[in-house]
């Protein structure tokens, strides 16, 4: 049983002592220098600043299309990339610039409604990207009105 126990203690001592490799000195400065220029980059976002971020139609008949371009600048240090936008139904279809927007730069989100509903409505376009919130979000309004509405008897 003693042996055992001596055999298993000087196995244990090997093992521990032949990991005493130095790991630092298996790192490569140029992947170290590579790593903080990744994690520099890593902070750096694109800004998406719009001119405004809610649109008014006003009144509108029903069935009557309407579309309205929201600009936006990019004002971060980095490309913007919009890589999709959806609105908060199918009656509201937004286009955007496909390109990547560089810093400085500015582009355009058209957004069409199809005059559906009626009165007061409220759509919504989220608009997914590769800023640091990920997703920004614009507004459009109107009163929609029956054509019958307008007609006096």
């Amino acid at each position: 049983m003693k042996k055992g126990i001596i055999a298993l203690v000087a196995l244990c001592a090997v093992a521990f002592t032949s990991c005493k490799n130095d790991a630092s000195n298996k790192v490569k400065d140029e992947n170290v220098e590579m790593a903080a220029s990744r994690d520099a980059n890593a902070t750096v976002f694109p800004v998406m600043e719009f001119e405004e971020t809610t649109f008014d139609f006003g009144t509108i008949e029903r069935g009557n299309s309407v579309e309205h371009v929201f600009k936006f600048k990019n004002t971060g240090k980095a490309p913007l990339v919009i890589t999709n936008a959806t609105s908060s139904c199918g009656c509201t279809v937004p286009t955007w610039t496909k390109e990547p927007v560089q810093p400085g730069e500015t582009g355009e989100l058209t957004v069409k409604y199809n005059g559906s509903g009626s009165n007061a409505v409220t759509k919504t376009v989220t608009i997914k990207s590769n800023t640091e919130k990920g997703s920004e979000k614009i507004t459009i309004n109107a009163f929609v009105k029956s054509a019958a509405a307008g007609v006096e008897g």
